[in-house]
């Protein structure tokens, strides 16, 4: 079986973690995730204040190499590694999880259609567009919490970093999509795309 990809790009706190999770909800032991954030480049070497001073919103920050390996050996239907990231200690944890083929892998992440060789790789991709206030209040919400982060760092680094790459290397991305979801996703959009989901891995078990 050569499992079907699906590419879920967007911005910081967009939408796109959620519209993922749900997809595998509705569709059950057809699809699995697969995190591009997993792909951060392992650094072990630098001490934790060395770590939280990267740009972890520049494409360079990401191991392409290790993801290109990756997404290919998912492509071919191979049981393979998949690294795991701990945002909290920003570096990748020791152990990589086991992927298991699947009919549809949904891959989401800031940059999975960053270039033309990874956007062909997909047989459908989907950009979740969200305005750059909601973004910043649910990353607010979110890394006060889950990474014990000062709200007013959070601020101060949405504006100064994360939002210029955001125009520079995610915005771009909505030009090569299949589909272009506003968020918050509406209940019928997600039904709407899990039934074309459904049916691009029936068309897949027929190749």
């Amino acid at each position: 079986m050569k499992p079907r990809l699906v590419a879920i790009a967007g911005g910081s706190a967009s939408g796109k973690t959620w519209l993922a999770q749900r997809l595998v909800e509705q569709l059950g032991s057809l699809a699995t995730r697969v995190s591009l954030d997993d792909f951060y480049r392992d650094r072990t070497h630098l001490t934790l204040a060395e770590r939280k001073k990267i740009n972890f919103d520049h494409p360079r920050a990401i191991d392409w190499d290790l993801f290109g390996s990756v997404l290919e050996q998912i492509r071919q239907g191979r049981t393979c590694p998949v690294p795991r990231y701990d945002f909290v200690a920003s570096n990748r944890e020791p152990e990589p999880r086991l992927f298991e083929p699947v009919p549809l892998v949904l891959v989401d992440g800031l940059w999975p259609l960053v270039s033309a060789g990874l956007s062909a790789r997909y047989d459908l991709k989907v950009f979740v567009d969200c305005p750059a206030e909601q973004r910043l209040a649910r990353r607010l919400a979110r890394d006060t919490v889950e990474r014990a982060w000062p709200a007013e760092v959070v601020t101060r680094q949405f504006w100064e970093q994360v939002e210029p790459m955001h125009q520079r290397f995610v915005e771009p991305q909505r030009a090569v999509a299949d589909e272009i979801l506003d968020s918050p996703i509406a209940v019928t959009n997600l039904q709407r795309l899990a039934d074309r989901l459904k049916k691009l891995s029936s068309e897949g078990a027929q190749t």
